[in-house]
């Protein structure tokens, strides 16, 4: 598109760069052309991750340059092949997430001391919350000064969780189930199974629905 001589040429790659981030499913869809400058882009975002974080990152990923990701030694993030994480989610390890697993914006997870599992072909929307720990709550001291406990969190293949649902720590949600929006997860979730409100409830089978 031609400019003005008064004015700088518009970037159109900051702002493909600025959609991929909150898109990322977008990625997967780049023709050769766009290929050019945003494997190299990627490339080096992941890099450096792993090099200043305990970090294992699969082939064929999307990660956010807005993505804070955290995983001390001891508490070690694990990205499977094809996994992408958008803009402002936070992930603070233990975390394994399996292939082809999408973490939208504004997400947090963290993996307390048992650690988060999530696997493959996962769907988490935005503004989901996931942690793995809690504070004790007796009386008898402040909350702050409370240990936490971390049991941990387990989600299946094929799962989708829906819009800023929250889900506590000792969870484990089966395999091809569904979590509506808003739903907080406070019990175990069988396969199959579509639950929703709070806390949740099952009003479906994922299977009655072919």
């Amino acid at each position: 598109m031609p400019h003005s001589p008064n004015h700088s040429p518009i970037d159109y790659i900051a702002q493909h760069k600025e959609r991929l981030s909150w898109m990322p499913w977008l990625y997967y869809q780049l023709k050769a052309r766009h290929l050019v400058w945003a494997q190299p882009w990627q490339q080096e975002i992941q890099r450096y991750l792993s090099q200043v974080e305990t970090i294992c990152i699969g082939d064929n990923c999307f990660i956010a340059p807005q993505a804070k990701l955290f995983a001390e030694p001891g508490r070690a993030i694990e990205i499977g092949s094809r996994t992408f994480i958008a803009a402002q989610s936070f992930l603070h390890g233990p975390i394994t997430l399996g292939q082809e697993v999408a973490i939208n914006h504004r997400c947090s997870l963290d993996g307390g001391r048992a650690g988060i599992v999530i696997g493959d072909q996962t769907r988490i929307a935005n503004s989901v919350q996931i942690f793995a720990f809690n504070h004790g709550m007796h009386s008898q001291q402040p909350i702050y000064q409370q240990p936490t406990r971390s049991q941990g969190v387990k989600i299946g293949c094929d799962v989708w969780i829906g819009a800023s649902a929250g889900i506590v720590d000792g969870v484990t949600i089966g395999n091809h189930a569904i979590v509506g929006m808003h739903t907080v997860v406070t019990h175990d979730i069988p396969d199959w199974a579509i639950v929703a409100g709070n806390p949740a409830k099952i009003i479906g089978d994922r299977r009655d629905k072919s």
